[in-house]
This record gives C-alpha cells, structure tokens and sequence, in this order.
C-alpha cells in the first residue's frame, strides 16, 4: 500500500473534495483521483461518494480515515528518526499575514528551503485568520494579541507598534489625547476591532469608529499617510513613514500593551521536528530585526 495513496485519502477525506485537497498538496486533480482509485482498488471497498458539491465518506471510508491518519503520523515520525541529523523532508504548510508576511517572514522560510532542499514549502499569504485544522495547514504565524483556542502557541518575538496620523489629519482634525478622545476620530480599521491601551498597569479598551476599512495593514497605512484618519499600526509598518515625516505618532502617553508574534500549531504532546525548526529560526530572525514584526489586531 502506498503512503502517498494513504496521504492523499487523508487530504481528500479532511478537504471534503478533490479540488480542496489537490490545492493543499499542490498537485492535478488527475493525480489525486488517481490516488483515491488506486487505493480503493487495493482495499476492495469504496471509501468516498463524489458529487458535483465534492466527496463525503462512506461508512467503511469514515471508519480507514483514522487508521490511514495514525498510518501516516507513525510513518512521519519513522522518517524524522533515520534522517541524518538536522536534515528534513516532506512537505510544510504554513499560513502567514500578508500584510508583512512577504516581506517580514518570507526570508525566514527561505532560508529553512535552502538548508532543507528535500522540505517542501507552501505558504499562504492572507491576513485572515486560517482554521489550521480544517484547512490543513501545519502551522500559523500569527502576529498581536491571541484569542482563546485549543490551538498550540509559542511566542517567536516581540512587537511593537503606536498610533499614528498624517501632519494633514491632525492639522486639520486635531489629534486624540487620552483613549476616550479616540471616538470622535476617524479611526481606520480592518473591521470592528478594539484598540488597546496601557494606563500605567490597566489595560482601556476603546471602539473606535471609522468610514474607512481594509483587511490588510499596508492598505491602512497607506490611508493614514493620505490623511483619511488615525491608524493603530505595527512598526514594521509604519517606520518608513515616520522616518519620512508622512505619519507621526499620537496620544503616546498610552501605549499599546505588550504583544508578540506566534508560532502557532494545532493541539499535539510534541511538535514535529520541521516546525521546531521553523520555530527556532523565527526567533533568531526576529532577535535581529531592528523592528519586531507585527500587527495589533484583535
């Protein structure tokens, strides 16, 4: 029985279709269906009902897809045990920010795809926040103030941001003193976040209100330097601008609460050996950065 056959049932079974998990695996439809087919040959029985809406689990499928699971975690692990020492293989999936993702994280994956020519890596770019479980992914980076979840975290660095406005903006709105003022500003949102503050050792939680949203941060960095409101923006983001005079920092008496960047994995006693890794060279990467990465959204 082939383990890329037992994988692909996996996928396909977990993805609810063969387009979900051909996407996942970076391979044809053709290849996937061919998979499934050949697996169900050898075990005599079908394990999936395809429709135009995608593929459900029969019975005797619903019943393999746990022992094909376990099957392909003890054969991961059995590859990790006999490869030389440090070296990787198969296949990560992570989900990463796009709003710095490309620029902040991005040379940090290719560094562990040089060191590791037999790793696979695909990356997915997007500032939503990705259900690692259902979808697939191996890990997450994830940037600014957690939510509760079952969801395995470890912190790979600090962030740090500010609020900012255009020169323009404040001559012509004034700038917000203390949190409260924050309110009769356009503020300029990914959605209908709260912004946090520190006043001395409380935390204030404010909901700003604005006409202006987008689900990415260069998209609102962009907006602050234009003068269209005030923005609760990472460093990363927004230090060109600053250097440059375009954004200045306001109402710095109350600063952002600690944040952090994660490294985040669904729940599991021990972590498999290529997201330690990852893990490790996101901390030495952002121990050097001479800005952490991050965004402060909720």
């Amino acid at each position: 029985m082939d383990i890329e056959d037992l994988q692909t049932f996996v996928e396909v079974a977990d993805a609810g279709g063969v387009s979900p998990a051909a996407r996942r695996l970076g391979l044809s439809k053709s290849i996937v269906s061919r998979r499934l087919l050949r697996l169900e040959a050898e075990l005599g029985v079908q394990l999936l009902t395809r429709s135009t809406r995608g593929a459900a689990l029969t019975e005797a499928g619903a019943t393999f897809r746990d022992y094909a699971a376990r099957a392909c975690s003890e054969i991961d692990v059995a590859r990790e045990a006999i490869l030389p020492a440090g070296e990787l293989r198969g296949r990560l999936r992570v989900s990463a920010p796009l709003s710095f993702g490309p620029t902040h994280f991005a040379p940090v994956l290719e560094e562990m795809a040089r060191l590791h020519p037999r790793l696979h890596i695909h990356t997915y770019y997007s500032d939503r926040f990705v259900d690692l479980i259902a979808e697939g992914y191996d890990c997450a980076i994830r940037v600014g103030y957690l939510q509760d979840s079952n969801l395995i975290a470890r912190c790979v660095g600090p962030m740090r941001g500010k609020l900012v406005a255009s020169p323009a903006y404040i001559a012509a709105h004034g700038a917000p003193e203390t949190p409260d003022q924050i309110v009769t500003h356009q503020a300029l949102m990914q959605g209908t976040e709260a912004w946090q503050f520190m006043d001395g050792d409380k935390v204030i939680a404010v909901r700003p209100q604005g006409r202006f949203k987008a689900d990415n941060g260069t998209a609102l960095t962009a907006a602050a330097a234009a003068g269209l409101g005030i923005a609760y923006l990472p460093d990363c983001l927004t230090h060109a601008h600053l250097a440059a005079g375009t954004l200045v920092p306001i109402m710095s008496a109350y600063p952002p609460p600690p944040a952090g960047a994660y490294l985040i994995r669904p729940p599991g006693q021990h972590p498999a050996r290529k997201i330690r890794v990852l893990t490790e060279l996101l901390i030495e990467y952002l121990k050097e950065s001479p800005y952490q990465a991050g965004a402060l959204a909720v």
